[in-house]
């Protein structure tokens, strides 16, 4: 197994022209991806757009850069090389199709959108803009490694996978937002692992305030292995193994514990597990964080090279049409057809 991704300190590529980066949305998250982009050699944090000028101008302030109430404005002043967006669930679709048409390379936070009309309308605005969106835990130290078990062959054929996610509310307009806001990680991870799914059938329940704060989902993979998951907004994330990852196959098994927390591997017949957990001094992959930090050093060099984003933006359109059909398999109560066209 090889040791972390990323040199957290300051990281970046040496000697060249830093690549200057502005970020909308100055919230929780928004101060994340302005942390990333100040502490890296090859970048430049140049503007901050937010809707409240005295937040905004205080969240500029503390990473020392200047703050826009105007997206044209800061468009107009800074002429970024990339910008990262980062607004409230379900304002995201006005911001990212005005950054697209005035033709700026993008990293959005998910979910894309929670219209699949309006997913499609920023895919067709992109163009062969640079669109890229965050699914960042893709980049956590247990699923690197998970993912080069499977490439290497060590769990065999893939029989069957899990996912597992739930904690405290975070409550939206969207009676669905557990499972297009939260669980797109899921349906994400899972065809990054274990190749696409074909078909969805699920369960919902609303009985806590009213949204469907928790889904059960069974899924058919194109590979003929089956999966489960559970997403869940009357859970806790104080719990251990809020979020787990099973994936076993006919030679052995991966499990995933947290996202970042540890991985172990097993092979069939054996008592022993191989396992995976960050050390004493390696904060960088214990972090959920820095797994951002490491998508976006994926983004940057990527950028840099002229290539397609690690991530694409159709991603996000991907998973979200994977919520749609879930949603309505439990309307109709049967099972929904996913497999991706050709």
């Amino acid at each position: 197994m090889a040791s972390s991704a990323l040199n957290i300190e300051r990281p970046g590529e040496r000697g060249v022209v830093p690549l200057r980066i502005a970020v909308v949305g100055a919230g929780g998250w928004g101060a994340q991806h302005a942390r990333v982009v100040t502490e890296r050699l090859d970048t430049e944090l140049v503007g901050i757009v937010g809707r409240d000028a005295g937040r905004t101008e205080a969240r500029a302030a503390s990473f020392g850069t200047r703050g826009y109430t105007s997206l044209d404005g800061m468009l107009e002043a800074e002429h970024p090389d990339l910008v990262t967006v980062c607004l409230p669930n379900e304002e995201h679709f006005a911001p990212t199709l005005a950054l697209l048409r005035a033709g700026v390379p993008l990293l959005v936070e998910k979910p894309l959108v929670f219209d699949l009309g309006e997913a499609d309308a920023l895919l067709e605005a992109a163009g062969d803009t640079f669109f890229a969106i965050n699914f960042n835990h893709r980049y956590a130290e247990p699923v690197l490694r998970a993912r080069a078990a499977i490439e290497a062959g060590e769990l065999g054929e893939l029989v069957f996978a899990t996912w597992r996610f739930g904690g405290e509310a975070n409550r939206g307009p969207s009676p669905h937002a557990n499972l297009i806001e939260t669980q797109c990680h899921g349906f994400d991870m899972l065809e990054h692992l274990c190749g696409p799914i074909a078909s969805v059938a699920a369960q919902m329940t609303s009985m806590t305030y009213g949204a469907f704060s928790t889904v059960a989902i069974a899924l058919e993979f194109a590979s003929g292995a089956v999966g489960t998951m559970l997403g869940s907004y009357d859970s806790s994330y104080a719990y251990p193994d809020a979020q787990l990852v099973e994936l076993n196959g006919t030679a052995g098994r991966a499990v995933i514990r947290d996202t970042v927390g540890s991985l172990s591997l097993q092979s069939v017949g054996d008592e022993t597990e191989r396992v995976w957990r960050p050390g004493y001094f390696d904060d960088e992959a214990r972090s959920f964080e820095r797994t951002f930090d490491r998508h976006l050093d994926a983004v940057l060099t990527s950028l840099r090279a002229g290539s397609p984003p690690p991530v694409p933006a159709s991603a996000g359109r991907r998973a979200l049409k994977l919520a749609h059909a879930v949603i309505r398999s439990h309307e109709t109560g049967a099972r929904v057809p996913t497999r991706p066209a050709a």
